[in-house]
């Protein structure tokens, strides 16, 4: 039972990412690309209708590790509690900006908005991707100093960084070289993903000109893999050994490695949908890979006195993972039912929409 959940677990985080994701990558780009009035509302048109529904991922996933693991919950929330209410603040500060922007016909009004939507779609992009090489290299459980835990072997502390600006120090920080590495991938990742909805929902000017920007990113999005995958070994040990052990978990990178293979081709796609199809493939992938390679890991120890919490010592009881599922069927079927509903209505470019002037 506890695997089940971790599977839901992990789908969920996956559809907060390729869903929200859109939405972040969708402020990056209208951050950097929009320069008319015409190409602005075009972009907050194609996530109007879905921005804040997309953001209720991230609450049911917090619901399911609260439930399921809620060890692995109560330790994260408190050892990451300082990036947690910046990522807080930035949810807010990017909600407020899209309401606001619309309430005066004043430039200086519009332009602060604009500017706050798009910086904090920026920063969150940044932060989950730092937040996911946070788990990826692990953290000091127990605040282990010359030997000797500071805290419960499942608690910790990270400062937002360390002296040395290192993955491999005792004294962990939650940004180091290594966990930004992963957060400009998340941002490369986003922004492309974010550029292929806009093409997808709209007819913005930009569109064209929006082709060679994903192409140019894809290729950044390449080379930044490449090196994440040299620097990988260094920062964890052996992070290829669930694949080597069970072939048939390549396929999860294979999904990846097609996504991006696929956004090459971006600039000659006949259908608007393709190089939204090709990003989600390769978010999907990756997100599966790095949880496939700290298998059944949730968040490693690094070091040897206080064990890593896994999804078997950081999980509820028995009876409270079996009665779950009950109630999660229920939820499945409302939420199926209502992003049916939701993109069946707004299918299509929403140009002609209202979104925005309220």
């Amino acid at each position: 039972m506890e695997f089940f959940w971790y599977i839901i677990l992990g789908i969920m985080l996956t559809a907060y990412v390729v869903l929200d994701g859109y939405d972040f990558g969708a402020g990056i780009i209208h951050l950097f690309m929009a320069k008319t009035e015409a190409d602005k509302k075009a972009i907050t048109k194609s996530i109007g209708p879905f921005w804040d529904a997309n953001e209720v991922w991230l609450i049911a996933a917090g619901g399911v590790l609260f439930f399921a693991f809620p060890i692995l919950y109560a330790s994260s929330f408190s050892g990451f509690y300082l990036p947690l209410i910046i990522v807080l603040w930035l949810i807010i500060y990017r909600a407020v900006g899209l309401e606001l922007r619309g309430q005066f016909k004043n430039s200086m009004w519009e332009s602060f908005w604009d500017r706050a939507f798009g910086i904090a779609s920026l920063l969150l992009a940044l932060f989950f991707g730092t937040a996911l090489g946070n788990v990826i290299r692990g953290v000091n459980l127990g605040g282990v100093q010359n030997g000797e835990s500071l805290y419960e072997a499942h608690y910790f502390f990270l400062p937002l960084w360390n002296a040395e600006f290192s993955p491999l120090s005792e004294r962990l920080g939650v940004i180091d070289w290594f966990t930004i590495l992963i957060g400009v991938i998340a941002v490369v990742a986003l922004a492309i993903h974010g550029g292929n909805w806009i093409i997808l929902k709209t007819n913005a000017s930009i569109n064209e000109r929006l082709k060679s920007v994903i192409f140019k990113l894809n290729i950044l999005l390449i080379v930044l893999i490449i090196v994440s995958f040299v620097v990988w070994p260094i920062v964890t040990e052996n992070p290829f050994k669930n694949f080597i052990e069970t072939p048939l978990l390549w396929f999860f990178p294979a999904i990846a490695l097609s996504g991006v293979i696929g956004l090459m081709k971006v600039k000659s796609f006949k259908k608007d949908g393709y190089g939204f199809l090709f990003s989600s493939l390769f978010l999907v992938g990756a997100l599966a890979s790095s949880f496939i390679s700290i298998f059944p890991k949730l968040l490693p120890s690094t070091n040897s006195i206080n064990p890593s919490l896994t999804i078997y010592n950081a999980s509820a009881d028995e009876y409270g993972l079996n009665v779950g599922v009950i109630w999660f069927i229920f939820a499945a079927i409302l939420v199926v039912l209502y992003m049916f509903v939701q993109y069946r209505v707004f299918r299509g470019k929403l140009d002609d929409i209202d979104y925005g002037d309220h």
